[in-house]
C-alpha cells in the first residue's frame, strides 16, 4: 500500500491524531497513561518515534523502506508532504506523502548501512558513516561510496548485528554478486535446477536469443514440465519487456513453464503483470536465488560447492527487544 499509494505509513494504531499534541512531553504522558505497565523509557521511546515522524521529517528528506514482502529489496524515496492522520481502507493511519523513486537490491549498500536499516525502531534517523550522502548516491543511480571494493564493505565495530541470520544472508548475497557475474550466474541457476531434478542445456556466453537455459524432467530432459529460463545479472530491476519476451520464447519452444531470474529484482509493472501468469512463470530476485541455493546446496555439484563454500550453523533465537 505504501508504494502504490505514494505514502510512508507507520503503525501505532492505539495513538490518535498527532496534531492534537502540543509537545513531546504531552505525547509521552498520553502513552504512559494508556499503558501504565509500560516503563517511562518505553513510552518515551515510542513518543520520540512518533514526534520524529510528525516534526523532524521534512519535505525533501530521503526515506528508506526495507521491504518485508520482498526481503531482498529496499525502496527509496523523498518526503513530499506534512504529517497527516488519514483514513486508509477501514483504518485511520499516520502517514506522510512520499515519492518512491527507486527500488534497489540490498546488495546496493554496504553492510554497515544494512545493519542500521535493521534498527528495532520503526522511525529513526540514520546518520553515522555518512549515511545520508551514501543513500543519496544510490537514490541517484550511483554506487554506494561506502563500498570500498566490490563485495567488500567498510567495517563498523560499533554497529550491532541485530539479526545474525540476515547478516549472514547479506554476506552470501555479496559473495554471489562478486563471484557469479554475467554468464556465471546463468551457470549457477542451471546447477540449482539440476539439483532440483531438471536436465537441460545452457546457452553459451553472448546473445542467447531470448533463452539462457532450456530444461526438462527425465533422463534426457524431455519430460514435462519443459522450462525456459532467462537470467538477468544487471544492477537495474528487470522490466515488463523482458517478461513478455520470455512469454514469446516459451511459445516458440512450446515450454509449459518459465523462470525469470533478475539479480536486481523487478519493476512494479513487471510484478503486476507476472501475477496474471502465476501458474506458468516464476520470478526470482537475488533473495529467491540465495534461498534456492540454501535449499539445494547439499545436492549441488562439487564444482559449484567449491566456488561457493557454505557451512550450516546453529544459533539461539532470542526475543527481540521492544521499541
Amino acid at each position: 500500500m505504501a508504494l502504490s499509494e505514494g505514502l510512508a505509513i507507520i503503525g501505532f494504531r492505539d495513538v490518535g491524531d498527532l496534531n492534537e499534541f502540543r509537545t513531546l512531553e504531552d505525547l509521552v504522558a498520553t502513552l504512559q497513561a494508556a499503558d501504565p505497565e509500560a516503563s517511562i523509557h518505553r513510552a518515551a521511546n515510542l513518543a520520540r518515534q512518533l514526534w520524529a515522524f510528525r516534526e523532524e521529517m521534512t519535505v525533501g528528506d530521503i526515506v528508506v523502506l526495507p521491504r518485508k514482502t520482498r526481503p531482498g529489496q529496499i525502496a527509496l524515496g523523498r518526503v513530499q508532504g506534512p504529517y497527516e492522520y488519514r483514513r486508509l481502507g477501514e483504518e485511520m493511519r499516520h502517514i506522510r506523502q512520499v515519492s518512491w523513486e527507486r527500488t534497489v537490491p540490498r546488495s546496493a549498500f554496504g553492510q554497515d548501512l544494512l545493519y542500521s536499516f535493521r534498527a528495532f525502531m520503526t522511525v529513526c534517523r540514520i546518520s553515522r558513516n555518512d549515511a545520508e550522502a551514501r543513500v543519496a548516491a544510490v537514490l541517484a543511480g550511483k554506487a554506494d561510496p561506502g563500498l570500498v571494493a566490490e563485495g567488500k564493505f567498510p567495517t563498523d565495530e560499533e554497529a550491532p548485528i541485530l539479526d545474525i541470520a540476515q547478516a549472514a544472508h547479506d554476506q552470501i548475497i555479496a559473495y554471489v554478486r562478486k563471484h557469479f557475474t554475467g554468464h556465471d550466474m546463468t551457470r549457477l541457476v542451471a546447477a540449482i535446477l539440476e539439483a532440483e531434478g531438471f536436465k537441460g542445456t545452457v546457452s553459451p556466453p553472448g546473445p542467447d536469443r531470448g533463452v539462457d537455459i532450456l530444461a526438462g524432467r527425465g533422463p534426457l530432459g524431455l519430460d514435462q514440465p519443459v522450462l525456459c529460463v532467462q537470467v538477468k545479472a544487471t544492477e537495474e530491476p528487470t522490466g515488463v519487456t523482458v517478461l513478455r519476451a520470455l512469454q514469446g520464447t516459451m511459445s516458440s519452444f512450446r515450454a509449459t513453464q518459465g523462470l525469470l531470474v533478475s539479480w536486481s529484482g523487478f519493476t512494479t509493472e513487471a510484478l503486476r503483470e507476472a501475477r496474471q501468469h502465476a501458474f506458468s512463470i516464476s520470478l526470482w530476485d537475488q533473495s529467491d536465488l540465495v534461498q534456492a541455493i540454501y535449499r539445494t546446496y547439499e545436492r549441488l555439484s562439487p564444482e559449484i560447492q567449491s566456488e561457493l563454500p557454505l557451512k550450516r550453523i546453529w544459533t539461539l533465537v532470542l526475543e527481540e527487544q521492544e521499541g
